[in-house]
Formats: C-alpha cells, sequence, structure tokens
C-alpha cells in the first residue's frame, strides 16, 4: 500500500520510459548549430576566463562529455560539467559552479531567465525544430480576423525561429506583436505610458489605448510550468497555443478562474498559520537574500513565527518532518514557485500570497504576481506594510476556513516577539512568566517528544567491554 510519504514501489514498475527524442538534440541539427560553439567560445576567450562550469539538463547530459572536450580544445579553459543541479534545472546553478571556483557560467537548455547574484552567464537555448509554416497556419486558424491584436510568446528553445514565424504573419497580420528574450538582468518593469512591458526575461510594447488586456496570448511551445505562468500572470488575457512537437494548436481550456480561486484559498490558509516555513528554492537568482528579509519581516509584524528552511529541492517526504509548521512559502523562480501542494503534509505558498496574508494594504486587484523581486522596495508591484496599529484600533476578522476570530494587530519590526506568546505559568509551584511559542506548545502536546534521558532514575554502572567486528560477523558469532 503506497502513501504520500512512502511507496510499495508499484509506481515504478509501472513507470512510462520517456522517449529518446522528446528534449533531446535532434539529430538533424548538428552540434556546433544546437551549442552554438562558436558564440559560447567567443564568450569565453573575449572575458579571458579560466574555470568555466557548462550546466545541461539531464535530456542533455549525453553530449556533455564532447561539448568539454570541445571547448577546452578551442579556449584552452578548465571546462566543468554540472549535471544534478540544487533546485531546477531552469535556473543557473551557481552554487554547484562555486564548488570548483567557476569564473563563468554557460547554462544550455530551457530556462527560466532569472536573474543571477554572482557569477556571469550566457545562455545557450539550443535549436529544437519548429515547423514555421505550420505554425503560421495554425496561428491563422485560431485567428481569423487579420486585424486581431495579439502577443506572440515562446519557448526559449524555439527563439531561433521566431524571426522566420514574424516574417510570415506580419504581412497578414498588421497588429501582432513578438516578444523578444533580453539577456540583460533587469527587474520587473510595466509602464502604462509607454506601453513596455518587460517580465520574464521577455520585452514587448502594446498599444497604450489598446490596453494589455485587451490583447490575446499565442505561445509556442509545449504545455508545462512556463505556460502556466503566463496565464497566471496574465490571466485577463485569453490564450491559445502551438505545440512543435505535435503540430497542433489549440485554445487553452486551463480554467484560469478556478486556479486562481485555489490560490485565494492558500492565502486565507496563511492567514489562520501561526507558525511559518519559509523553504529556500532557490540559491542562484537575484535578490533572493532581500525576499528572505522581507518576508521574515512582513511574517513577524502579523504576529507569526518564522523559520528558514534549506532543505534543497522541496518534496512532501522532506517538509513532513517540520510538522509544527501551518504553512510553507516557497522562494524560487516563477517556474518553480507553482507547486501542487496537494501532495504536501502542508500548503506551500508563494511570496506574494504569504504578503497578501500578512500584508493589510495590499487586497486582490486581480494581477496575480509569481516574480518575487516585484515585492521588494523600488519595485512596481511594492507595497509597504502599514505602521502598527494599536489594539484598541485593530479589527477582529473571522476565518473563512475554521470560523474562528482573528486578530489583525500589526507588530513593528522592533517588537522582540508579539505579546500573544507571552503568558503566566506555574513550574514547581512557582509563578514565573514565560514566552510559550506556538512551535514549543506544538512539541508540548505531542505524544512521543524524542528518547527520554530520565536524568537521575538510572543507575550508575561501569563500562564493560563491547562487541567487536563488523555487523555481518561480531567476534563473538563466530560459531553460529
Amino acid at each position: 500500500m503506497a502513501t504520500t510519504f512512502s511507496s510499495d514501489g508499484a509506481d515504478l514498475m509501472q513507470l512510462m520510459v520517456t522517449p529518446v527524442g522528446v528534449g533531446r538534440r535532434p539529430p538533424t541539427v548538428g552540434l556546433e548549430e544546437y551549442y552554438e560553439l562558436d558564440r559560447t567560445i567567443a564568450f569565453v576567450l573575449d572575458n579571458n576566463f579560466t574555470k568555466v562550469a557548462l550546466q545541461f539538463p539531464d535530456e542533455l547530459l549525453s553530449d556533455s562529455a564532447i561539448i568539454a572536450a570541445k571547448m577546452e580544445e578551442m579556449t584552452g579553459s578548465e571546462m566543468y560539467i554540472l549535471g544534478d543541479t540544487s533546485y531546477g534545472s531552469c535556473c543557473v546553478d551557481e552554487v554547484a559552479a562555486e564548488h570548483v571556483n567557476a569564473e563563468a557560467v554557460v547554462h544550455y537548455g530551457p530556462a527560466c531567465l532569472s536573474p543571477c547574484c554572482k557569477l556571469p552567464v550566457l545562455h545557450v537555448f539550443g535549436r529544437q525544430l519548429l515547423d514555421v509554416m505550420r505554425c503560421a497556419e495554425v496561428f491563422q486558424e485560431l485567428h481569423p480576423d487579420r486585424q486581431a491584436h495579439v502577443i506572440v510568446l515562446n519557448d526559449v528553445t524555439y527563439s531561433h525561429a521566431i524571426d522566420n514565424l514574424a516574417s510570415q504573419l506580419h504581412p497578414i497580420y498588421p497588429n501582432v506583436i513578438f516578444s523578444q528574450v533580453d539577456m540583460k538582468e533587469a527587474l520587473f518593469s510595466a509602464h502604462p505610458d509607454s506601453g513596455l512591458v518587460h517580465q520574464f526575461g521577455r520585452h514587448f510594447t502594446v498599444d497604450e489605448q489598446h490596453g494589455l488586456a485587451n490583447y490575446c496570448m499565442f505561445y509556442v511551445g509545449s504545455e508545462g510550468p512556463e505556460l502556466t505562468n503566463f496565464m497566471l500572470s496574465w490571466n485577463q488575457c485569453p490564450f491559445s497555443s502551438f505545440n512543435p512537437k505535435t503540430g497542433e494548436g489549440r485554445w487553452e481550456t486551463l480554467d484560469v478562474n478556478r486556479a486562481l480561486r485555489r490560490r485565494l484559498y492558500l492565502v486565507e490558509r496563511a492567514r489562520d498559520a501561526q507558525v511559518v516555513g519559509i523553504v529556500v528554492g532557490t540559491l542562484g537568482v537575484a535578490n533572493y537574500l532581500s525576499v528572505l528579509e522581507h518576508l521574515q519581516g512582513i511574517v513577524h509584524q502579523a504576529g507569526k513565527r518564522a523559520y528558514t528552511l534549506a532543505v534543497g529541492k522541496p518534496s512532501p517526504a522532506k517538509l513532513a518532518n517540520f510538522l509544527e509548521v501551518d504553512i510553507f512559502v516557497l522562494v524560487a523562480c516563477p517556474q518553480n514557485s507553482l507547486l501542487d501542494s496537494s501532495d504536501f503534509y502542508r500548503p506551500l505558498v508563494t511570496p506574494y500570497e504569504m504578503e497578501m496574508a500578512c500584508n493589510p494594504a495590499r487586497t486582490w486587484t486581480g494581477r496575480y504576481i509569481t516574480d518575487f523581486c516585484c515585492l521588494l522596495p523600488g519595485a512596481s508591484k511594492y507595497i509597504p506594510i502599514p505602521d502598527k496599529i494599536s489594539d484598541s484600533d485593530s479589527q477582529p476578522d473571522i476565518s473563512l476556513i475554521t470560523g474562528e476570530m482573528r486578530s489583525t494587530c500589526l507588530y513593528n519590526a522592533l517588537d522582540s516577539e508579539p505579546t500573544s506568546g507571552a503568558a503566566v505559568i506555574c513550574r514547581s509551584h512557582i509563578q514565573t512568566v514565560a514566552q510559550i511559542s506556538p512551535a514549543a506548545s506544538f512539541l508540548e502536546s505531542r505524544s512521543w517528544r524524542g528518547l527520554e534521558q530520565k536524568l537521575g532514575q538510572t543507575a550508575v554502572t561501569k563500562s564493560v567491554p563491547g562487541r567487536r567486528g563488523v555487523a555481518i560477523a561480531y567476534e563473538d558469532e563466530s560459531d553460529r
């Protein structure tokens, strides 16, 4: 019998083997062309790098040794292959690169394009095959109106063919906009006056009078977390897509409203939580330390306890070890932050959802934010938390889940701890004032709290020689 935290192995026996061609280099595309060796070699030589980390996703590891050998031969620099990443393969693994003192990272394959902290990065997306003529036909079938306002988004692995697609559609559709991949690191910016939208490593300019909400989105790529991220972030726009692997197009039927209702339910769970676990889901995305401090601050001001956890790739089994935590906040890139928490013992929310739960000044506006950099001071979506509200002025509200009353009183950053945890308790018939945390109260209520020491209750004995040997054959077991 399999459960969430254990398995009988039946799922492994029924596991479907991934076809060889899925996500790998097409056999018709050569190594030099697919991995852009000329551009990569120029990147190393122009910057005089002596140690470079080459990060490959799992589906491209079969070519890693050949690419590393060619790079060392042409540049004379040391190349290190990064395989299993610390977190998601779409993010640059600066942690693994620093283990070998690498001076730069070349990231191959799909990427979330999140800005990095320390090392210079060159992205090589690869060149997955795209039937441009078929994609243009599907676009015309889905958008028969020649005056339609459409924004074309694409998986980065098809960026090499987007210019050809634009040349096919622009003469027919004058109002079609093609997003461009921006290789420069920049914070999210959306300027309604200029119409410029810069988000998720892409930028495009919309008609100011028409408005972004009145555009349709056409996505070139397979269904996955990137498309889900786009649909939630621009949830006011209808989405259609073309899957290059199947050659088929469709209007996306994801119930965005239902997905948003699920996320708002998690916000309500976050409001009820007293103990919050901040899970570090990335160590390479820029400003992740600032977001951790920001989350710790707003959680404290909301009268909750926060614990920072670094567990690598989050899994139900790992997070189930922290039973005292009521809810987890995952700090990760936009593509990896929207995890389905149905398999987890406690829900996982995004930094934006936790801020909605803790910051009374931030209300639901219909726009969902997955990039945590937008929440920091100086960003376009930053909303400061109000000043401290006195207990007499705070308005209690009722939880929509438990039906219990909860306080909306805020605490400023200088307060050591919320006073709600202070209690008068009796220890050894002496009345003392103690600070009780929710985590300690949870531990106190558990029936099993670890091995009992029984101090002063166990007789003291002299030490005696123990068993000698190895577990398979101790010396006193020779006759058995």
